[in-house]
């Protein structure tokens, strides 16, 4: 399977500690270590970078680099992958390189030549993913029976199959569709095949994504189609949106920019990182590493990509906006204009908090006829029949939602300036009035 990703959140953070903190205790780097390491590097670049002529210049840079002493202050590992990793992304413009100290990742990269080895280390990741959920961190039935998704990253389908059709499933029956990739770090190009393919019908050939990579020097070239069965009901023809932010990375940019070519989806957001090539970790010597880009994917209509410069959205908003802003487009795509109307005033108390001084609190607070409003920490809380209680939250102009509940609302009716009544508007039409009692 192709991964086409970067460290996830948590990966960066921890890379970044890592390379400016020297490990303890050990011994300081000779000027053979560092040329020992130059080398090793040079050779994993020169067998699996993409572009095989720049991976002579790159390990040809890397060494004139160390000719000229320009890591004689790497004392450590650690100080020498920072300085490595500098060099790279500086000589390559390619924001998937990376050179790190992992002792373990190389052990258990020659590790996965022994069967059995190989099968406990991927118990490991399985138990890895299943604690992140396999990348799914939301799925929301939205107002107007719209969907969200939510994905940090995309897992391997081998292992997250199980959460990804329970996605798919619960996403079936809606009209229309959210795609959050906004702070997704990209992963297994096959995770994106699986969700995309519920996008379109079974009986059509559809390319999705066209690419080839290396595989320790050997060249492998394969295209991904929509798959002609899945474990859900196809979203055919419904509306599909995909949020974007500048930290959409790799196989995340390559859902949305192939749908967007495709005519499938709208994308919503801000431009993209612009890292689409996929990428593998490849060990150098006994304590390195390095991440590398291995190949390079075409989308299905101009056989272009976006490396370098990102995907463009549909619809540029800040990144904080989209999703406000896709549920509004979603509601006028499926033709329900009573429902746009409807929800109009929540999407809009979202994007801009509505929120009352302390006293217009105490205005609204009171008894009505059958009913009671208190303040309870600094929010209205609505008592029916001394039992149901609910949070109002604030529309705006006298207007309030209730937790919970998206059939009805209630509004506070004023007569010279004096609240008189409470009433409820209902979704389908009738209004009732509860007269303020005190």
């Amino acid at each position: 399977m192709l991964s086409v990703k970067k460290f996830g959140s948590a990966g960066i953070v921890a890379a970044a500690w890592l390379l400016g903190v020297a490990a303890t205790g050990e011994a300081p780097l000779t000027a053979a270590d560092r040329q020992q390491v130059v080398e090793q590097l040079g050779q994993a670049l020169e067998t699996n970078y993409v572009f095989a002529d720049k991976a002579k210049t790159l390990a040809a840079t890397l060494r004139a680099h160390l000719d000229k002493g320009d890591y004689d202050g790497a004392q450590d590992k650690d100080a020498l992958a920072q300085a490595l990793t500098k060099d790279l992304l500086a000589a390559s413009n390619d924001l998937h390189f990376f050179v790190g100290v992992d002792p373990a990742f190389a052990a258990d990269y020659a590790a996965r030549k022994d069967p059995a080895r190989a099968a406990d280390l991927r118990e490991t990741d399985r138990r890895d993913e299943a604690r992140k959920n396999f990348g799914f961190t939301e799925l929301r039935r939205l107002e107007g029976n719209v969907a969200y998704v939510g994905m940090s990253h995309f897992a391997d389908p081998d292992l997250a199959y199980d959460a990804a059709s329970a996605a798919m499933r619960f996403i079936e029956n809606s009209d229309a569709v959210i795609y959050d990739m906004r702070y997704n770090n990209g992963g297994y190009l096959e995770m994106a095949q699986l969700l995309a393919s519920q996008l379109f019908r079974a009986d059509k050939d559809q390319e999705l994504f066209d690419y080839y990579y290396t595989d320790d020097g050997r060249r492998i070239a394969r295209g991904q189609w929509v798959l002609p069965a899945i474990p859900a009901k196809r979203l055919t023809g419904k509306p599909v949106y995909v949020l974007t932010s500048s930290t959409s990375f790799s196989a995340a940019e390559w859902f949305g920019y192939s749908l967007q070519k495709l005519g499938r989806a709208t994308l919503v957001g801000e431009r993209t990182a612009g890292g689409a090539h996929p990428v593998d970790r490849k060990p150098v010597g006994t304590d390195f590493f390095v991440q590398v880009p291995i190949g390079q994917i075409h989308d299905p209509v101009d056989r272009g990509d976006f490396e370098g410069r990102g995907v463009t959205p549909d619809h540029q908003v800040a990144s904080a906006d989209a999703l406000i802003f896709a549920h509004r487009l979603a509601l006028a795509d499926t033709a329900k204009q009573a429902d746009a109307a409807w929800f109009a005033p929540s999407l809009a108390a979202r994007a801009k908090a509505v929120q009352l001084t302390p006293a217009g609190l105490k205005a609204v607070a009171g008894r009505y006829e059958g009913r009671q409003i208190d303040i309870v920490d600094g929010k209205l809380l609505y008592t029916w029949r001394e039992r149901f209680r609910a949070t109002l939250e604030p529309l705006g102009d006298d207007l309030f939602a209730v937790e919970g509940v998206d059939d009805f609302r209630f509004r506070i009716a004023r007569k010279a300036g004096k609240i008189v009544a409470l009433e409820r508007i209902n979704r389908d039409g009738p209004t009732d009035s509860y007269a303020r009692l005190d």
